[in-house]
């Protein structure tokens, strides 16, 4: 029997346990249901659109209008390794995505000959580290760990890319001589520099289009009574947030129903003018975009190009919706607090279960700030906060999922185990010394 075939009948024989024997008559249970749909809504309205879809027609587009030559030289395995992990550890500074939408791009260029390492490098990076996170991460909770987190991140994902590399040269090497011998597709019927362009505002549309909210509102409600907030959650009927106090720390957590509140307006920042306008910005980009397609493209491109997004979408999309309706579930049972009484202190047991719980945890782009400073508010040690912040963005269980279907349960494995571990050893030596 074939691993895909053993891994479909896992899920089946998984299925139909859970089905069997899940007690829904068990209030706790009933509300981790109620949590899972929760997410998954609110992760289809805030997310699939602006961040998803259009890394979707990136991950299409690279492998389409892309060289297969100039990826192999570029970030191939015997490509010039400064410039290759140099490129992939720093793209999360142009990329604000989270780590479910840097799949689709990782996805693109290592199918079309990427190697491992400098992909791998990229997969870590992209969602773990960009401007406004590390700005956010030294405001919000202290310097040090801001610090911390942008040389950790940055450290992080050359050297699992170079131990993914290492770990599996044999197989790289074998997939490297299999991609040269493929024909030599026909050239390009645009300059590089057209293709460069067409991908650059590809790019910047997917910024613009999931540009940052701060989610700092004023509520008002029916009753007249009002008060500052940070948006957590919000779904087509119902609002999670935290009050904010008058020093603009997170204090209570809430949840109202829409139809109780009267107003809700973003509290004005630079970074929200720009958010206010994030369609008009994407729209005027996406004509661009339009305009490219018309002059330098033909039919027969386009067409495989869509192809190819929607092959993309089939492999990623079910399993990044039915990810976050299980991490909604898995997080309903277990509750912050309770995962704050297991990382108090700065054990390495405390640092590698927020390290393990960081890597099937899902943090949209952003989110791991306020989660980590309610769980510091809560207990939670320094060390183990750095070491969720680093393993966290990386990796949830969307994309692990994922992962697997890209390139394999065992590379998916071992990029999970490096974060983890150096994500422990590092959060407890942070937390020995600060």
């Amino acid at each position: 029997m074939k691993l895909r075939d053993i891994t479909v009948l896992f899920i089946l024989i998984a299925t139909f346990l859970v089905a069997w024997f899940l007690p829904l008559g068990n209030p706790k249970v009933e509300h981790a249901i109620l949590e899972a749909f929760t997410l998954l809504q609110w992760y289809t309205r805030e997310h699939t659109l602006p961040c998803v879809v259009p890394a979707m027609f990136i991950a299409g587009a690279i492998s389409t209008f892309l060289s297969h030559g100039s990826v192999i030289r570029y970030l191939g395995p015997n490509s010039n390794r400064t410039l290759a992990y140099g490129v992939g550890a720093v793209a999360g500074f142009i990329l604000a995505v989270c780590s479910c939408s840097v799949l689709p791009m990782f996805a693109g260029i290592y199918t079309l000959g990427a190697g491992l390492g400098p992909a791998s490098a990229f997969l870590y990076s992209g969602p773990a580290i960009n401007v406004m996170a590390v700005f956010l991460s030294a405001r919000v909770l202290g310097f040090d760990l801001g610090l911390a987190r942008i040389i950790g991140a940055i450290l992080f994902a050359v050297v699992i890319g170079l131990l993914m590399a290492f770990l599996f040269r044999r197989e790289e090497v074998a997939r490297t001589k299999a991609a040269l011998r493929m024909p030599e597709p026909p050239p390009s019927p645009r300059r590089l520099w057209q293709t460069s362009v067409f991908l650059a505002a590809m790019i910047l549309f997917l910024v613009f289009s999931d540009w940052y909210n701060t989610n700092d509102v004023s509520i008002r409600l029916r009753d007249g009574a009002e008060f500052s907030a940070k948006v957590r959650l919000e779904t087509r009927d119902a609002l999670e947030f935290f009050v904010l106090d008058g020093d603009g720390e997170l204090g209570e957590v809430r949840r109202l129903p829409t139809q109780e509140i009267e107003s809700m307006e973003p509290i004005p920042s630079p970074v929200m003018t720009i958010h206010a306008h994030k369609w008009e910005l994407a729209a005027a980009v996406g004509l661009a975009i339009l305009f490219m397609l018309w002059q330098w493209f033909s039919r027969a491109e386009v067409v495989e190009w869509l192809s190819a997004t929607w092959d993309y979408a089939k492999l990623i999309v079910p399993l990044l919706f039915g990810g976050v309706f299980l991490t909604g579930f898995v997080g309903a049972l277990i509750p912050e607090k309770t995962v704050a009484t297991l990382v108090g202190g700065n054990s390495l047991p405390s640092n590698l279960v927020a390290s393990f719980t960081g890597m099937i945890w899902y943090f949209a782009t952003l989110t791991e700030i306020p989660i980590t400073e309610m769980l510091i508010r809560l207990g939670m040690g320094r060390g183990p906060a750095l070491a969720l912040l680093l393993a966290g963005p990386a990796l949830s269980l969307p994309s692990l999922l994922v992962l697997i279907r890209v390139m394999g349960p065992k590379k998916t494995t071992v990029f999970a185990a490096l974060v983890v571990v150096m994500s422990t050893l590092v959060g407890w030596s942070f937390g020995a010394i600060f």
